[in-house]
């Protein structure tokens, strides 16, 4: 019975590392665009922020910030840690502003979460 165990356990182990080393990794991008709420950036189909004050009341509300490239591709900014967190209190003093990132695109069905590593006006 031990011996049944200890190899489900080092299945399990074998399982989790290809798992973990098989994780996509995101491609590395550097991006410009404009800081805006994300309900906005959807509903009302903008192509840059109605207002700085807008964008942050709406940020302040809860909505997620997200960048609208010139094309109109929505980058979410999403943490890669787990938990993961909220990363509007890190693009809120750039809400309303246009920005150049650089970070990790992971893409999903036409959908792109970015990790940031720099942030700049």
């Amino acid at each position: 019975m031990k011996k049944i165990l200890y190899l489900i356990s080092i299945g399990t182990m074998i399982a989790v590392a290809n798992c973990a080393v098989g994780a996509e990794s995101g491609k590395p991008i550097t991006i410009s665009g404009w800081v805006v709420d994300s309900a906005c950036a959807y509903t009302k189909n903008i192509d840059k922020p109605v207002s700085t004050a807008c964008a942050k009341a709406c940020a302040t509300n809860g909505s997620p910030l997200v960048i609208l490239r010139d094309d109109g591709t929505i980058f979410m900014p999403i943490d890669s840690r787990t938990p993961s967190y909220s990363q509007n209190p890190r693009l809120l003093p750039f809400a309303g502003e246009r920005v150049t990132v650089s970070g990790r695109d992971y893409v999903r069905n036409g959908s792109h979460g970015l990790v940031i590593e720099t942030i700049s006006k």
